[in-house]
């Protein structure tokens, strides 16, 4: 058995980086570059309870929220994220933990069918800055949501009281393709233009 565990350990250590974690499979501990744990421990008693709830994770990554959202009782979680790497490691931890769901589609957000108004709660957690027409995401976004569905969104915002936005030329925090951060009160009004 132990034999296996240092493999199965190898195996997962092959399929790095790994972003979102950390994770704990079988005895098995992957340290992952983010701690995404403390940002759930923050939204998760703030959100409307998820049992019951369809819900859809827009960026989902390896899926580590995707599984916490399953436990706290959502009756349907699809996750999407267009990276191969991503997928693979959301189905090595599904296989690992032996569950049937939640689920993972190879897409985008704006390859999601337009209006679907088929979840309950969307979240979309880090996603708003790496797109270049945060509008147009809002409206995607508000398209998947039932009526009176509720989104999570998590983003980058400047700490500024006017109407702003900051348009990094190259790198911010040295994170790639950030083209635009608001301030609280641009993200306001984006939300309302884009219907919510």
């Amino acid at each position: 058995k132990k034999n296996h565990s240092n493999e199965l350990s190898q195996l997962l250590m092959k399929l790095i980086p790994w972003r979102k974690g950390p994770i704990q499979l079988n005895g098995i501990y992957i340290n992952a570059e983010w701690q995404s744990n403390l940002k759930w421990s923050r939204l998760k008693d703030i959100i409307s309870p998820l049992k019951g709830r369809k819900v859809l994770d827009v960026g989902s990554n390896n899926g580590y929220y995707m599984f916490l959202m399953q436990e706290a009782g959502a009756d349907l979680v699809i996750g999407i994220d267009p990276t191969v790497l991503y997928i693979v490691q959301f189905e090595a931890i599904k296989k690992i933990k032996g569950t049937r769901s939640p689920h993972i589609l190879p897409l985008k957000m704006e390859e999601m069918p337009a209006d679907s108004r088929a979840f309950d709660t969307v979240f979309s957690m880090g996603i708003l800055y790496h797109r270049r027409n945060p509008l147009k995401h809002l409206s995607e976004l508000k398209g998947a949501l039932r009526c009176n569905g509720e989104l999570v969104l998590e983003t980058l915002i400047i700490p500024n009281n006017s109407d702003y936005i900051l348009k990094p030329k190259d790198r911010y925090a040295q994170m790639k393709n950030v083209w635009q951060i608001p301030s609280l009160l641009t993200l306001e009004k984006w939300l309302i233009e884009s219907g919510f």
